[in-house]
């Protein structure tokens, strides 16, 4: 389509012809944002490297005819191609943090930001956190999140992929905690060695049926970072056989197993799990203790 590049001179006009396109387009929001006006603010904002917050100041300001070029680009890929805008803008936030992302990684948009947020209690206590574990860790931002929180904490950062793993170093350098985050290329616990105070991981957990019926944007997803077998628990079971051997005394299990929960549940109704819930959106984490899993494997093996 011809696009009225002309008439549209200020960040205001530019958010406000986004949603008359958005709202107009069968989209799918769900990866950063969920509304219309939320994600053409988004578009607009940062394809000009403008805060998404405290922006009204700029909502009269004009655009350079190239800056309304790229917006007005984006926004024709964003409705035509379906692609998800965080891989438009090349960046996703997370826990308030920008991150670097593309097609190699999936986007942020785990409820775990919201446990580091606060600093992870009341479930850490006041033990001492030394070592982290970010396993299936995809951009790293679970993990560099955690560092930022953990300011003492040395930190690992474990995925099968090596293009994912290129993707986290470029997050570890962005947020300058290179001193204390490493790269580890793993297939789940296959390559781990040592004990975490905490094992942090957001793993593939979609099930065979949720995989068929994905809107678009999914489908610009890596699949090694979503599917998971018929009821998604390919990894998940993986991470329960050997979590334990991977634990200090005193240290958790943190695992997002989104909608595969009630499969997980049934499929271990001995495990103690302790679900948790969030202020601000998602369920299917679960929580359990080093003893509670050292415990389950001793019943089993006796």
């Amino acid at each position: 389509m011809i696009q009225p590049i002309d008439d549209l001179l200020t960040i205001r006009d530019l958010v406000r012809f986004a949603c008359t396109r958005f709202a107009g387009s069968e989209l799918f929001y769900g990866h950063g944002t969920d509304n219309v006006w939320d994600e053409a603010v988004h578009l607009v904002m940062r394809s000009v490297n403008l805060p998404l917050e405290n922006n009204t100041l700029f909502l009269d300001a004009r655009l350079t005819r190239e800056e309304r070029g790229v917006i007005l680009e984006r926004l024709d890929r964003r409705i035509n191609e379906r692609i998800p805008l965080a891989y438009l803008l090349g960046e996703a936030w997370f826990m308030g943090l920008p991150f670097r992302v593309d097609e190699r990684v999936l986007i942020p948009r785990s409820p775990f930001s919201e446990l580091l947020q606060s600093g992870m209690q009341p479930w850490i206590g006041d033990k001492q956190v030394n070592r982290i574990l970010d396993l299936c860790t995809g951009s790293g931002c679970i993990g560099i999140a955690a560092a930022l929180v953990f300011e003492e904490a040395e930190v690992d950062l474990a995925d099968i992929s090596p293009d994912a793993l290129d993707v986290a170093r470029s997050n570890i350098a962005l947020h300058q905690v290179g001193d204390r985050v490493n790269t580890l290329q793993a297939d789940v616990f296959e390559g781990i060695s040592g004990r975490y105070d905490l094992i942090l991981s957001n793993p593939p957990y979609v099930d065979a049926e949720d995989m068929a019926s994905m809107p678009e944007e999914f489908h610009h997803e890596p699949v090694l970072g979503l599917a998971a077998g018929p009821d998604g628990l390919d990894i998940a079971h993986r991470i329960l056989a050997h979590a334990h051997e991977h634990l200090a005394p005193r240290g958790l299990l943190l695992v997002e197993v989104g909608n595969s929960w009630p499969a997980l549940e049934a499929a271990y109704p001995e495990l103690p799990f302790i679900w948790l819930e969030f202020e601000q959106g998602g369920d299917g984490v679960f929580l359990l203790s080093a003893e509670d899993l050292a415990e389950w494997h001793a019943g089993k093996n006796g």
